[in-house]
């Protein structure tokens, strides 16, 4: 990500460094991604929110196999996209009214949760059908959160790790060990040590989301939706009181 010099960028867009805090909300921001993610493929007739590309796969074997595709799995990817972008606008907009991006996205992402979580009670009823309107909605609104947090970490933060994607992380965090270990140059193992200890708590955090998804869903089913809406309230929180 490039960063800046003048002053009023740096305090527009916060360095994951500036604080531990901030590590920590990129942890709880991963345990929610790998929470919704599995809490929509167990309950959303195999919906991937966070892991998005997912859904490709999915797509292509229903399409091999010659059964019905969940309409779902056809719109994902298309309003991902959307949101991306959507969410870089505002950002940018915030930005040149000299708004920091990072909260105002926050509450974004954690209404778009909320929703979701509505949305998913509405589709109780209906579950088992997955091209009804409110499974659709309630899956559309969770992909839309995780754009958000996607698009978020890449344009609020300076040097955030990805939340959601953890191909990327685990490779970037393998590649850094293995350039501290055996690297020359001082410079270079130093920056990979440093990016290291961004990336592992992401990697852990996932793993607990995805673990804490499944427990809830086996308790709770569908109500485990207000699981992730529920750890972005908290994120939010510990953002303000870093800033206060």
């Amino acid at each position: 990500m490039t960063t800046t010099s003048n002053q009023s960028d740096v305090i527009l867009v916060p360095s994951v460094d500036s604080s531990i805090w901030f590590s920590f909300i990129f942890f709880i921001l991963s345990v929610i991604a790998g929470a919704s993610d599995t809490i929509s493929f167990l309950g959303l007739n195999g919906l991937f929110t966070a892991h998005i590309t997912g859904n490709l796969v999915i797509l292509a074997a229903h399409v091999v196999a010659g059964s019905q595709v969940p309409i779902s799995q056809i719109i994902a990817v298309p309003i991902f996209f959307v949101m991306l972008a959507m969410t870089k606008m505002i950002a940018s907009l915030l930005e040149r009214a000299s708004v920091p991006s990072l909260l105002p996205l926050l509450f974004i992402h954690f209404g778009l949760l909320a929703c979701c979580f509505i949305a998913g009670m509405v589709a109780i009823k209906q579950i088992q059908d997955s091209n009804a309107i409110s499974v659709i909605l309630t899956g559309m609104l969770g992909v839309s959160a995780m754009a958000v947090q996607n698009a978020l970490v890449q344009t609020s933060v300076k040097g955030a790790p990805t939340t959601a994607v953890m191909t990327t992380n685990i490779t970037r965090f393998t590649v850094d060990m293995v350039e501290v270990v055996l690297g020359r140059h001082p410079k270079n193992k130093a920056a990979a040590l440093e990016r290291a200890l961004n990336t592992w708590p992401a990697i852990i955090g996932f793993f607990i989301g995805c673990g804490l998804g499944a427990a809830s869903f086996a308790l709770i089913g569908l109500f485990a939706l207000a699981t992730p809406a529920i750890l972005a309230l908290i994120t939010i929180i510990m953002y303000l009181l870093v800033k206060s």
